[in-house]
């Protein structure tokens, strides 16, 4: 919780100087406060991407860049990402503290009970044509949701809020295992109440009527802390899409869509897809050297995808933790007759190797590993995006749910630095 302080910022402009309050908050830096500056002095602030702009005030995440610490409700991720699993965090995330043995048991249980879909929603899947992108698929089916789960749409109802933030969760691994057997000519596979989280995701994912499909524990593991460590990543540009359209009063299903559309855009959830394209690019082990002298080459616009970090300004906490299960799911799967594995396996080395990188701080990152995760696992690139959005789904929730408990709420209304024309009259066709 932030407090004002006895500090404050002054402002001189026009002449006169103008007293801005400063809030300090519980760890990172103090924040002036100009919510009122506007009615005051008759300015705004200009801040494109509102990277020097706090939106809210939150309690769920917290990110020190330079540092490299991300701390979920003070745990940090490194923590989680190790001794806990996904649904653990998403209740850490939702609720605020770790739960119980017994709080552990039944959310767990209130999760598996909502996995399965309407089973209309079958037939609206099949509404979209046979090549469309998973992301297309799952943006309009969570979309969707509002039309098929009337009784938890009503924000102002806590109750229905709660049932609104466990179906999602439950049901985005079934929306996007759908999508991807969709997207390859397979028969939907409907979820096991027999199955954790993540292997019940797999065994959606790869499992097919005519034979038995038993999911590797390796996997199984490694597939939930991609879940972990991609569960929420404080405001970024999906979780502030969200919290927008919650702004304005609109249903979960819709704020969640939002942020899954967000999510697609290349600068934002598909950093591991791009990764994966940079190393098919490369080829083969040899052409290395060219592409990492190309990296270096300032003059050349090549930039090796999946190093380095735009908040991370050290190292990616999350990194250390995905390396490890990318190790051992190539130890399980081994990497001999996938070139792509073989190329990233010798870029890792030799970049790590090389004192251009460590002087720069651009180590890999999550993207990385969980891209090489991916690949072994058997997914296309394509579906990289739509499992960060399901990873991602209870950050998103959890921020919507604080939102809307927030006193200080109001709708999202984002000014701007007019550059167009002053104000002029109309003129007559003819007379143009």
């Amino acid at each position: 919780m932030m407090s004002e302080t006895d500090k404050t910022a002054t402002l001189t402009f026009g002449g006169e100087s103008y007293d801005l309050p400063v809030l300090t908050p519980t760890s990172g830096p103090d924040v002036v406060d100009i919510r009122k500056l506007y009615g005051t002095a008759g300015v705004f602030t200009y801040d494109p991407g509102f990277t020097s702009t706090a939106s809210c005030e939150s309690e769920i995440t917290f990110i020190d860049g330079e540092k490299g610490v991300l701390l979920h409700r003070g745990y940090p991720i490194d923590q989680l990402a190790a001794q806990s699993h996904y649904l653990e965090v998403c209740y850490l995330l939702l609720y605020g503290d770790l739960p119980s043995k017994t709080q552990l048991g039944d959310f767990e249980q209130r999760v598996t009970m909502h996995t399965m879909l309407h089973e209309q929603m079958y037939n609206f899947t099949r509404g979209f044509r046979r090549d469309a992108h998973p992301m297309a698929i799952m943006t309009g089916m969570v979309g969707a949701m509002s039309a098929f789960y009337h009784d938890s749409t009503d924000i102002n109802d806590p109750w229905q809020r709660e049932v609104a933030s466990i179906r999602m969760i439950a049901k985005m691994p079934t929306i996007a295992a759908m999508a991807f057997k969709y997207s390859i000519g397979q028969p939907f596979v409907y979820p096991s109440n027999d199955l954790d989280y993540a292997s019940n995701f797999l065994n959606m994912c790869f499992s097919v009527p005519a034979q038995t499909y038993t999911v590797d524990p390796v996997l199984a593991r490694a597939m939930d802390r991609i879940f972990t460590l991609h569960a929420d990543h404080e405001q970024n540009a999906s979780t502030s899409t969200v919290r927008l359209a919650s702004s304005s009063g609109a249903n979960p299903f819709a704020c969640i869509a939002a942020g899954i559309a967000c999510l697609w855009g290349p600068a934002h959830g598909g950093a591991n897809q791009a990764c994966l394209e940079m190393l098919r690019e490369i080829g083969t082990v040899d052409r290395i050297p060219e592409f990492i002298a190309r990296a270096k080459d300032k003059n050349d616009p090549f930039r090796l995808m999946g190093f380095g970090h735009r908040v991370y300004k050290n190292f990616d906490p999350r990194a250390t933790v995905m390396k490890e299960s990318a190790d051992e799911v190539l130890d399980l799967l081994g990497i001999e007759n996938n070139p792509t594995l073989q190329v990233a396996k010798e870029l890792e080395k030799q970049a790590l190797d090389d004192p251009y990188f460590a002087d720069k701080k651009l180590f890999p990152n999550v993207d990385f590993y969980s891209g090489i995760i991916l690949e072994a696992m058997g997914f296309p690139t394509s579906m990289f995006t739509p499992i960060f959005a399901l990873s991602r789904t209870v950050g998103w929730i959890s921020q919507w749910k604080e939102q809307l408990s927030d006193p200080a709420l109001k709708i999202g209304r984002p000014r701007q630095l007019y550059t167009g024309p002053a104000q002029r009259d109309y003129v007559d066709v003819e007379n143009r």
